[in-house]
């Protein structure tokens, strides 16, 4: 059955956030919505998927508040299942910098269209950079951006002190999925005193929406937080996958080398997988083929987001140096 799945966020005053975990998670229940939704004191973050009745009655239940009646959200369907579960967590952050001088909802930087991402980017005067962390970016990015090669979105500003000091005076336009990293990253280069700073309205999601294939200047796929692993124009499914082995995502010619094993391996971890581990994945495989022929769920199959496996897929490091 196809899925309907909307990603939003808003910065907003929100103290009584632990009040609105038990509601919204009751409320994501009566609907059938799952996904994960993170609530904290500046505001709201989520990707959620359901029948489109669901997450018609689920926006309208977030929109109900005067706080967020103006929130901005993005719909796409999928035939493929994106969630297993809900989960409404409570955090410091909507969206992880670890700085909490840095507040959207004071100031943050220029809005920018997608129709009028293009001019901006393709400005030789304009520095533009990639606010995604590294398994993102090497799925897919824009012409000409600049990888911060983050492994976090904590390490941002690390990466600000070690490379853009020299350029406040120059132009900073800035980029990621759905836009709420560049709210934050955008009010903390303004903090910091960066003069003219722009960030993509809606993310690469928005663009990849509204501006049509034959004048896009987007360049791969890009990955999203649930079991669609990416996305490309007019936010249909990409090809792209997730190796179970190390959770890293996967683009066609890695699926295409010798050492990718379907639910076991690919090349960023082949040759690092002791038999202890190939053993318990290659029978974890196993029991999913096994589900899917009788037509039946397998928990195998609820593939962990990326964010909550950086540890083990941070083991890789020294294969990719």
């Amino acid at each position: 059955m196809e899925q309907t799945v909307a990603t939003f966020y808003q910065f907003a005053n929100l103290p009584d956030c632990i009040n609105w975990q038990r509601k919204l998670r009751t409320h994501c229940k009566k609907f059938n919505v799952l996904g994960t939704v993170i609530l904290a004191e500046e505001g709201i973050n989520g990707t959620v998927s359901s029948s489109a009745e669901g997450i018609k009655e689920i926006l309208a239940f977030i929109k109900k508040d005067e706080r967020f009646s103006q929130m901005p959200y993005r719909i796409s369907t999928t035939p493929r299942k994106t969630f297993y579960r809900i989960r409404v967590v409570v955090r410091k952050e909507i969206v992880t910098l670890g700085d909490a001088s840095i507040n959207p909802n004071d100031k943050v930087g220029t809005y920018v269209e997608p129709k009028n991402w293009n001019k901006i980017i393709q400005d030789p005067d304009t520095v533009v950079i990639d606010t995604r962390n590294d398994y993102e970016v090497e799925l897919g990015t824009f012409e000409g951006a600049t990888n911060p090669n983050t492994e976090t979105f904590c390490q941002w500003d690390e990466y600000v002190k070690e490379n853009l000091q020299s350029q406040k005076d120059k132009k900073v336009a800035m980029f990621c999925t759905g836009g709420i990293r560049c709210e934050k990253a955008s009010s903390h280069l303004l903090q910091n005193g960066f003069k003219e700073v722009y960030h993509l309205k809606g993310g690469i999601l928005n663009y990849l929406e509204n501006v049509e294939p034959e004048e896009s200047l987007w360049k791969g796929e890009c990955f999203v937080f649930d079991h669609r692993v990416s996305v490309v124009h007019g936010l249909k499914d990409g090809d792209s996958k997730i190796c179970f082995g190390c959770r890293w995502p996967l683009k066609l010619e890695d699926m295409e080398s010798d050492k990718y094993e379907s639910g076991i391996c690919c090349p960023h971890c082949a040759d690092t997988l002791d038999p202890v581990r190939r053993a318990s994945l290659q029978e974890r495989n196993r029991q999913i083929q096994i589900a899917r022929k009788k037509k039946t769920e397998h928990l195998g199959q609820n593939i962990a987001l990326l964010s909550e496996n950086k540890k083990r897929r941070r083991k890789l490091t020294t294969i990719k140096e």
